[in-house]
């Protein structure tokens, strides 16, 4: 199989824990470029984060943030993009501050944080702090919905960070039952995504195939969290990392190695080394274009 395109989740894939990208990443995603193959990230960060990691990896065109529902190369110039509207970001948002959780409103312009119960400011900063060195404008507040009555909001996305991770599949069962309009996707088993109808990496990813004339079985999805899954199922080539949880490498065609031990590139050169640069194959009418 000749691959056109190289999907990359950003945390726990190109960055690491402490905010960093490795130098080897970024000769490999250098390296892959240079062979033609159209480099992108799918993510479920904001897009002035996503972005800012895009351009250190020197990765052009566009990319799929907020977990898919925004889409684009340049901030004000989005491809795609599908929000949550005021209504219903004030009302699910008032939903969750009943339980013991942080609320991030996130907009691509910034975002809006709650403020952390007591039992929970430890977790939220270990979760959210990885995004830190990518930040854009984040504005604090004691009480997300007493911000919108005066300020309100249409979002890509709403986050929100547990404190009791068995609250998690009751708010997911229960946004389901109230609102057709929206999903809710688990990040991990203390954090979910609430996004509009339809919203997902995956379909995200296939929209922006679709719209640079490459099939899903040319796509190679490289992911490390439970929100990357059917990416990794539905492409031609799903890779995990190497410290990916359990739910995550029973559907990867590929696990690869750790980030410690340079997961990342090692897959890359191993894969790409043999494929002859997408020019040429167009070139031999291997491929079309």
């Amino acid at each position: 199989m000749i691959y056109r395109m190289m999907a990359l989740n950003i945390d726990g894939s190109v960055v690491n824990e402490n905010g960093k990208i490795a130098k080897e990443t970024k000769e490999a995603i250098e390296y892959v470029q240079n062979k033609g193959v159209q480099v992108t990230l799918v993510t479920s960060r904001n897009f002035a984060s996503a972005r800012k990691v895009a351009k250190a990896l020197k990765i052009d065109g566009p990319i799929i943030t907020h977990g898919g529902s925004y889409i684009a190369e340049e901030r004000d110039r989005p491809i795609y993009v599908r929000k949550v509207s005021e209504n219903i970001t004030y009302e699910i948002t008032q939903f969750l501050e009943g339980f013991s959780s942080q609320i991030q409103l996130s907009h691509e312009k910034q975002s809006i944080v709650g403020k952390a119960s007591n039992q929970s400011k430890m977790s939220s900063t270990l979760s959210w702090e990885r995004d830190s060195r990518f930040l854009y404008s984040k504005q604090y507040v004691n009480v997300v919905s007493e911000h919108l009555l005066e300020n309100p909001l249409a979002v890509p996305k709403i986050s929100v960070l547990l404190e009791h991770r068995e609250d998690l599949w009751d708010i997911v069962a229960a946004l389901k039952g109230m609102y057709e309009e929206v999903d809710a996707i688990p990040t991990s088993d203390h954090t979910l995504d609430i996004v509009p109808k339809g919203v997902s990496k995956l379909r995200g990813l296939m929209y922006l195939s679709e719209r640079l004339g490459i099939k899903k079985e040319q796509i190679v999805m490289v992911g490390a969290g439970v929100d990357d899954v059917d990416a990794l199922r539905c492409c031609g080539l799903g890779v995990a990392m190497g410290e990916a949880p359990p739910e995550v490498k029973a559907h990867a065609d590929w696990i690869t190695r750790s980030q410690d031990l340079k997961g990342l590139p090692y897959f890359i050169m191993e894969l790409f080394r043999k494929q002859h640069p997408i020019p040429f194959l167009k070139k031999m009418n291997v491929i079309r274009s």
